[in-house]
């Protein structure tokens, strides 16, 4: 095929999504995996079929595309501020599906009220990541409040992001499992887990997890030490165009991989196959690469670990499914730029 492409290892996925499942079963959490990560209808039904309970999107529109796919449970884990379109159309998909949205402020709950009617909603808690979602000892009034609008509080939920750094994880599920606890430790849902921490959800603080990058894991995950390279299922294919001593340049850039580079980061992703290279440099269609000892030659291909998957997969129309080496099918990427 002609490069870059986006490959999917299809024995990784599978293994992948049937240890999260078992691992969710075994410590009776709910699995509602995050779709926002592969935005595609195949692996969304593999999820279902391995027991998820339903999935967890970023958007109206992702909640749009997996409806018409035949998912039937959705949460849309976000704030929703509803414009008159976008009211409409939560109202049309809260008609075909059981749908939950995401409120973090009376403002949003009202907002919700007036232009939709009522809801089953989740109260977001902030447990340290400081990005949405009101303090856990706020949870309670923000509850109240809801209710008295008509919306169905059916619980809490909350993203422990800051696990996303070296040495974070454990302190984050903590302060995860603590801020769900203090905001209502008998919610009907209690939610959380991002794909670091959900391996540290116990039943109890949590009773629903809603991971999203273990489908294919990423070169973060791999430097955190969450998985190894044999666990990442998703890889661009990429070609070496040019060569300099121990430098080569691969035709895979930004515009496929993704420009995400956390602070931790030790390039722009990582070669499976050559754990001791480094992607130094990324443009638009160029990714500078460095090899500890000879590297390939002119015309031979590369496997790229993305560093952050999910700006990778919606970077392509497609994935192309791989076994053993060899193309067996592709997949179209639904959900792709369903942003509102």
């Amino acid at each position: 095929m002609e490069t870059p492409y986006v490959a999917v290892d299809v024995d990784v996925l599978e293994r992948n999504l049937a240890g999260m499942a078992a691992s969710a079963a075994d410590r009776g959490l709910t699995l509602r995996p995050h779709a926002k990560t592969h935005k595609t209808l195949e692996i969304a039904r593999r999820q279902i079929r391995h027991g998820a309970a339903g999935l967890t999107v970023a958007t109206v529109r992702e909640a749009e595309i997996f409806a018409d796919g035949g998912v039937g449970d959705l949460f849309i884990a976000y704030p929703i501020w509803p414009s008159p379109e976008r009211a409409r159309r939560l109202r049309e998909l809260a008609g075909r599906v059981a749908l939950r949205v995401g409120i973090d402020s009376l403002e949003s709950a009202e907002a919700l009220a007036r232009a939709v009617g009522p809801l089953d909603v989740l109260v977001e808690v902030d447990s340290g990541h400081h990005r949405s979602g009101v303090r856990p000892a706020d949870a309670e009034a923000l509850t109240a409040a809801a209710e008295k609008l008509g919306h169905r509080v059916r619980g809490i939920f909350t993203f422990p992001g800051h696990s996303y750094g070296p040495g974070l994880r454990d302190q984050a599920a903590l302060d995860e499992a603590r801020a769900l606890v203090d905001a209502d430790p008998h919610a009907e849902v209690r939610s959380g887990g991002s794909t670091p921490t959900a391996e540290l959800a116990d039943l109890g603080p949590l009773n629903e997890i809603r991971p999203g990058v273990y489908v294919f894991n990423d070169a973060q995950q791999v430097e955190l030490g969450i998985r190894d390279f044999g666990d990442v299922a998703l890889t661009v294919a990429a070609t070496v165009v040019s060569r300099t001593g121990n430098r080569v340049i691969a035709d895979a850039g930004s515009k496929v991989l993704g420009a995400d580079r956390l602070a931790f980061a030790t390039g722009f992703g990582r070669l499976p196959d050559v754990p001791g290279a480094r992607i130094v440099a990324l443009s638009e269609h160029h990714a500078t690469i460095e090899f500890p000892d000879e590297p390939p030659a002119r015309g031979d291909v590369v496997r790229i670990a993305p560093n952050h998957v999910c700006t990778t997969v919606n970077l392509v129309d497609e994935l192309v499914v791989v076994s053993g080496g060899a193309q067996v099918d592709s997949w179209r990427v639904a959900a792709r730029g369903a942003n509102s």
